[in-house]
Parts: C-alpha cells; structure tokens; sequence
C-alpha cells in the first residue's frame, strides 16, 4: 500500500470539479501542467485566469522532501517557526553525506561514523515533528520519492533542484529553497509566479543506442542552460507513451539543466505498471479514475502550437546518442566523428579515465539492466574496461533486487566498484584525489546530471561529459571519448576485432522488485517528548540567529565582488568537503563565493579590500566589511546561480552582510531564495550597465524608501575618481515579497505571525 492514500484520494476527489472549473474560467482546454496548479490553489476552487510568466499564485503542495545537505538548514529554520508538527506529509533522505571512495560497505560505515551529529540530528528532528526519515543507505532521494511517493497529478517542493525528477509519474514537482519549505511546512500557502509552458512533441520511438538520457540532452542543446527559466516543460506523443516512467523521469530530473521550473508527462499505461511494481496498486487504482484529468484535453496535443508557449518537437527514431558537456550541461555532440573533431579542436583529452553510471538521473533498474547488457558483453567477448568503472544504485529497492538477478555481479567481473546508494561523485562527495586543485587534466564519462567544472572531484581540469548509461558503459570499455559503438571495433584481449551489440534491458524486474531493508523510519505519533539537542561548539550545526532587516536606507555600500561569465550556486557555495558545513551557517560562510571569477581580474577568491587597499579572499574581506560596519553588493552576469536549490548560496551572503545581488539575471530558485533571507535581488535594467561597475565603486540605494511592486530602483554608483552613475534596476517583488524584506526575512515574518 502507498504512503498518504488518504492525502492522494483527497487531492483526486476535486480534481474533476477544479479541472472543469478551471476549464471554464480560462476559456480553453487545459495542459496537464495547468490542471495540477489549477487542482492546488491555496484558496481552493479556480475563480480567474492567471496570466503566465506574470501572475505570483498562491497553491498548496501535497507534500515535502528535503535531502540531508539542505534538510539541516531548512529543519533550523522551521524549528524557529513555532510550530509542533508538519503540516503536510514530510520526508528527509539522507544520501549526500555519503562519501564515494572504497565501495559501498566501507564508505557507508565512514558516513555514519563522521557524519553521526548530523544523522542524529534529522532523525530527532523528523521523529519531533512528524517526519518521514530515510538513513543513509536507503536512497538518492528522488529515485526513492518515484518509489514511494510520487504520484500522478499530484504537486511536491523539495529542497533540492532535481525534485522534478517525480515529474516522471505524472506531477508537478519542484526544487525550491529550504525557507520555501518551511513555509509549508508550517502550514502556509506557497508562492510561485505562474509558469508559462514550453510543449515537447515526441514522435518516432527510441530504439539502440539511444535512450530517454539522449533525449533532454538534445534538449538542453535546444533551449540552453536558462532556456526554461520560468516555465513548465510538458512532454506528449506517441513518443511519450512508448517510454517507461523511469525514462520520464530521468528526462524531467535534468529539466533542472535548462532553468526550467519543473517538467512532467501525462499519466499513461507505463506509468500504471509502474505504480503496481512498486506495490501501490492502490494509487493506479484510484488514478484510473480520474485518468482523463490526469493528461492534458485532447484538443491541446492535437493542437499544441495554440496551447503552449514554446513548442519543441523530436523525433525519436532520428536522434542520435549524445554526450554533453564537459563544464555545462547544454553542449551537445553526437558520439563518433563529431566528438573526434570538437575533442581535438578545443584540446579535450581523448583518453577517459572514469564511466560512472547512477546519481538521481539514471540509476533505476531499467538503467541498470541496459548497462549491464554491454558489460556482459565485454566478458563475454573478452573485453576488458579500459577506463575505471563505478557504479552508484539509486535505491536499497534497486540495489537489493540488481544484485539478487545477477545485474551488479556482472559489474563486479569487470571490475566497477558499487558505490552506496547516494549521490557520491555526481555532488563532488568523490575522494578520487588526495589534492584535487593540482590533478591533471583528463575526461570522464558519467550519467549524472551536472558537469561544472570541479563539480564531480574537485579537479578544475577534469572534463566531464555526460551520457547515458548504456554509452557510458561502452566509452569505459573503449576508455576513448570519441567511441561510437555503433560503428566503431574494439580489440580484444585474444588480438580478435570485436563490436559491441545494442543494449537490451527490462523497464521492470522480471521477478518484481524485493528489498530485505528499505532503511525507513516512521516518526512517532506524538513527538512532544522527543529532545532535539546542537551543541553549542558543534562544527557541523548551529542554531539559527534571527536577520535583522535591511532597511529602506542604503548608503555608502562596497562592493565585494563582480562576477565574470557562470556564477552557480557551485561557485556561491560549494558542495564537495564543505557539504560538512551544511548546518552551520558561519563555518561554510567561509566559502561564500570563492569559486566566482573576478572580472577585474580573472582570478578566483581575490578580491580587493576598498578598506585596506590589499586584496584577499572573498570571504575574508566581507568579514572585515562586516565587522566594519558596511554593507556590500554583489555585482554577476546571466542566469546567475543556475544550479543546485542551496540556498546556503543566498543565506551566506546575507548572513556575511551582503545586501543586494544586482546581476543581469537570475536563476529561478536563487532569485527566491534571496527574497526569502530579506536581501535585494536585483537586475540592471540596462544590460551594459554591469560595464559600469568599477573595483572601487561605491552604492548608494536612492530611492529604496519607495520600494514597491513594478516599481524601478535608482542606485547611485560613486566611482573611486569622484564621477557619477545613476543606474535603474528592475526588480520581481510583489507586496507579500516587500514584507519579507522589510521584516529580515520571510521566516521572521512566519515567526511574528504565528506568535
């Protein structure tokens, strides 16, 4: 039986009403995506149309899930929030403190044993308040949501940016901040501007080589890395229905690559016989019954260029496998020829020295199964991997059931080393270097969803692309990038030419899925009694000290640095080693932006000091800044803090005294994460105004005491020579907004008004 039934058939007994409602309202036939923001309305039933790209909508999530990076920060902050329980269904999983580096029993054993105040710390605090908590070991967070608590139709946040993973069973799921979280979870409405909605038209079938991993890496090669800022991206067609709902979900999970606010699939037979191998034969049942709802009006995918904003279509029997990257996510090269071309062109190195098959975007069964097909290969036609191999399960559930059906032993002979099932080297918890700074330069392979640079291993010189499982397990066996299994031979160890065969695969186990411990803890009924302790010289946690407000008076303000090229939240505050830091806002403080790239001089963590004249690193100078008194301002380009969901990236700046991030724009959730921590996110109005911004400049906010919805900033730029600039910034804050900066901070405003 599933989770919450109750909750589910609750949300399914108004969907009819509220869909044809909405229906009515909006004057058209509806997209799936706007039938499930239209079903979770905070103020229930629709009454109005709203406008796309503009609207800010209060809605209603049915549920929360936090990983244990940023389930610290937002269980902190809820803890201050004055409430005794949840108010909706809550999970927390603890899969990214979980270091990859020996294999699976070893680096679990360590996790729990350095790691051991902060697994104790979400296990009280879950048992406290009504949280569903999953140890480590369990699962990467969101193959473990599809498992157990995604459903069709139904709306989720999480505290993390690849949330949209669940979109692969049918909902809107989105990465938010933790304060987001909070909000809910103290029973508020959550706040979203009205998406606008990008179509994917899928015809043809996939079929070889080619999997639902090469289908949102051409997509990410379409839109780009901001291309679905703002907008749900809603795949449909013969295309879609012929894929299995792990296959939705890897290509809703990279959505997080293009900006886009989520992305989702309409409900369908895969998904159905999803549902009833993972024993929630109770959900398929009751969404069969409202299964018209749970797809878009059929007028809308007979029509959809009337319906959507953007309409993209693929046809699946002529796309190609591809590999993306390395450093972002959206440059994109058919394998082969292309590859050998580009690679000797931009100097990337042919040789590659990691395959790497898992992370929360392809670690199901199906992908599993797939992969391990060209392993069985390589032994048996005498094949040896050239590169190294590892292996990271998605899931106990998964890991449990590969292993009983022989799928890891065949990684085993072959050498892969079976990491815990968490997100090791797809969030650069990966021990493959004792220094990584002064690794070499070199390329690996992996079907992780991110590739910037130093995000896997630390290493600035490690070129990463990424690829589905199946070519990945090829180029580890050919150790070359420029591999096409299609066409190209390999040698084997008895000196024969050999080809490797197109993967083969199950979208479900043969047998069913079995697990002896899926790692779950229930939290108790009434968790009054449970004493939730930080001690006051932990390292790794403390309890949060309330933001004092701003203020409508901005005068006098530095700047601490101006960005140059990609700022995301990696280089804002990075994952790796500082993941220990997580609950402890003024230790990881300490890497507040030390990966962003001075314009003024092209350098990382250097910066100068305009009370001292020296230059020093980033953290330290607004220390000094701090302790002086002055407010600072942080200056960045495009799509600034694409990424990850931390908002560590927008609470440690402002815990450091930063006041407004004033960039040319911004990534979706980093913009509301800022709002949340009471700070001014800000962008020129004037692109070419970020040329103005000198070294030694100084800011003056002239008119901020009018802060207003719609309404331009003027800021005064003094610049070191005495002259003068006045530069309009736009700004997306609306009322409610406006009371979170005046007040600090949205939770100081929860926290006043549950007083």
């Amino acid at each position: 039986m599933a989770f919450d039934i109750e909750m589910i058939k609750g949300v399914y007994s108004k969907m009819a009403k509220n869909v044809d409602k909405a229906r009515e309202v909006v004057g058209k036939p509806l997209t799936l995506s706007e039938k499930i923001l239209y079903n979770h309305l905070w103020d229930g039933a629709p009454d109005k149309a709203f406008v796309r790209g503009k609207d800010y909508v209060d809605f209603a999530p049915d549920r929360i899930a936090c990983q244990d990076a940023t389930a610290q920060m937002a269980l902190l902050q809820f803890m201050q929030a004055g409430k005794s329980k949840v108010a909706v269904p809550t999970t927390v999983h603890c899969d990214h403190l979980i270091q990859a580096k020996e294999g699976a029993a070893t680096d679990l054993k360590h996790a729990n044993n350095v790691s051991s105040e902060v697994f104790n710390f979400l296990e009280s605090v879950s048992n406290k308040y009504g949280i569903g908590f999953w140890k480590p070991g369990a699962g990467i967070i969101h193959q473990v949501v599809l498992e157990n608590y995604a459903f069709p139709g139904g709306m989720m946040i999480g505290t993390d940016s690849h949330t949209v993973n669940a979109g692969g069973l049918g909902m809107v799921a989105i990465g938010v901040g933790g304060a987001d979280a909070v909000d809910v979870m103290a029973g508020m409405a959550w706040e979203l501007k009205f998406p606008k909605l990008i179509g994917v038209k899928l015809t043809g079938k996939l079929s070889g080589w080619t999997a639902p991993k090469d289908v949102i890496l051409k997509v990410a090669e379409i839109l780009t890395v901001k291309g679905g800022t703002g907008a749900i991206v809603e795949y449909f067609g013969p295309g879609a229905l012929a894929m299995s709902c792990t296959g939705k979900g890897t290509i809703c999970n990279m959505g997080a690559e293009i900006g886009a606010t989520t992305s989702t699939f309409g409900y369908d037979d895969s998904m159905e016989r999803y549902l009833k191998a993972t024993d929630r034969e109770d959900v398929a049942e009751e969404a069969n019954k409202i299964r018209e709802y749970l797809t878009a009006d059929p007028e809308v995918y007979a029509n959809p260029e009337q319906y959507f904003d953007q309409l993209i279509e693929i046809n699946l029997s002529e796309l190609s496998p591809l590999l993306n990257g390395p450093f972002t996510p959206d440059l994109s090269t058919p394998v082969g020829s292309e590859m050998t071309g580009k690679a000797k062109d931009n100097d990337w190195p042919i040789k590659v020295e990691w395959g790497l098959i898992g992370s929360c975007t392809n670690s199901s069964y199906e992908d599993l199964s797939r992969a391990s097909s060209i392993a069985q290969q390589a032994l048996d036609k005498g094949l040896k991997t050239k590169a190294e191999f590892g292996i990271n399960p998605g899931s106990e559930q998964v890991r449990y059931t590969a292993e009983r059906d022989g799928i890891l032993q065949v990684f085993e002979k072959l050498d892969a080393k079976i990491f815990t099932n968490a997100c090791g080297p797809c969030i650069g918890q990966w021990a493959r270097y004792s220094d990584p700074k002064n690794a070499p330069k070199n390329s690996i392979v992996h079907s992780f969803n991110r590739n910037f640079a130093k995000r896997a291993d630390g290493n600035p010189n490690t070129h990463a692309f990424v690829a589905s499982p199946e070519i990945t397990a090829a180029i580890a066996i050919a150790g070359r990038l420029d591999f096409n299994p299609m066409t190209d031979s390999l040698i084997n160890e008895n000196g024969e030419e050999v080809m490797l065969d197109e993967p083969t695969g199950w979208e479900l186990p043969p047998k069913g899925f079995d697990v002896k411990d899926n790692g779950y803890l229930e939290p108790e009924e009434d968790g009054s009694h449970v004493n939730v302790v930080v001690n006051e010289t932990s390292e790794r946690l403390q309890l949060l000290t309330p933001f004092e407000p701003l203020g409508d008076t901005i005068t006098g303000a530095k700047l601490l640095i101006k960005a140059f090229g990609k700022c995301t939240t990696d280089h804002i505050s990075m994952a790796g080693p500082w993941l220990r830091f997580r609950g402890h806002l003024d230790n990881i403080a300490n890497n507040t932006l030390i990966g962003a790239v001075n314009a003024f001089n092209q350098k990382t963590n250097f910066v100068k000091n305009q009370l001292t004249g020296e230059y020093g690193g980033v953290p330290d100078v607004q220390r000094q800044y701090k302790k002086a008194g002055i407010k600072t301002i942080v200056v960045g380009d495009h799509n600034y803090g694409e990424g990850s969901s931390r908002e560590h990236a927008a609470m440690q700046p402002r815990h450091l005294g930063v006041a407004a991030v004033i960039v040319k724009s911004f990534a979706r959730i980093h913009e509301t994460n800022l709002k949340k921590q009471g700070m001014l996110g800000l962008t020129f109005a004037n692109e070419n105004d970020y040329d103005l911004i000198q070294e030694d400049d100084t800011f003056n906010f002239l008119d901020l005491n009018e802060f207003a919805p719609d309404k331009q900033l003027t800021l005064e730029v003094v610049h070191a020579d005495g002259s003068k600039d006045a530069i309009k910034l736009n700004h997306s804050y609306n009322e409610a907004q406006i009371a979170w900066y005046n007040e600090g901070s949205a939770l100081n405003l929860i926290k006043k008004q549950n007083a």
